[in-house]
């Protein structure tokens, strides 16, 4: 069953990266559905979060997406290489986001092995937001796009984590946020081989 729209207006981001975990991730390209099980996302706390595209309520045509009202993705361009994807949680101008950085494949094996030029048993093919992304087909055309619709959407296939079976711990790549590096805003399953590096707490 897809998630609610309602489920997106949760203004805690926090609590929203965590309960995301476990949650299937669709694509519905050219009429080929694929889709992963989300294990490791991050998140961003708009204008109050230094590591957040939003701090300060930086307002442009990069970031405007996330001050949509939530349930809607935000697909941006990082280090000019990878489209990472987000979720746009909270009310609308509270521009929160949840990264995923990582799924686990479920449907579309074959679909995604061809995305990415490798096998499904190799952790990388999905290990990493730049990898999660392209394993769904996932670009910024997808930017601005409606999570309730039929392009792309999350559904909740009730699979739960226990507390002991995630790992909270800081994000990956935000030295720039200073104190707000350290923040433990990255959650992830234990053990979970897609989960990328580093795998710790």
């Amino acid at each position: 069953m897809k998630l609610s729209p309602d489920y997106y207006l949760n203004e805690d981001v926090v609590e929203l990266a965590k309960d995301l975990l476990g949650k299937v991730l669709f694509t519905k390209i050219d009429g080929k559905i694929s889709a992963g099980i989300i294990v490791e996302t991050e998140a961003y706390f708009g204008i109050k979060d230094k590591a957040s595209h939003a701090y300060g309520g930086r307002r442009t045509n990069r970031t405007e997406t996330m001050y949509s009202q939530g349930g809607v993705a935000y697909v941006y361009l990082c280090y000019g290489m990878h489209d990472l994807f987000n979720v746009v949680s909270s009310v609308k101008d509270d521009p929160h986001a949840v990264l995923i950085r990582a799924i686990e494949p479920l449907l579309g094996k074959e679909l995604i092995e061809e995305r990415r030029n490798m096998p499904i048993s190799k952790a990388a093919i999905s290990s990493g937001p730049g990898s999660a992304a392209k394993a769904l087909g996932i670009d910024r055309s997808f930017n601005a796009k409606d999570l309730s619709a039929d392009e792309i959407w999350i559904e909740d296939h009730q699979i739960r984590y226990q507390d002991d079976e995630i790992i909270a711990s800081p994000r990956v790549g935000i030295a720039y946020a200073k104190e707000h590096a350290l923040l433990p805003w990255r959650f992830f399953v234990k053990g979970n081989k897609y989960v990328s590096k580093p795998n710790k707490a």
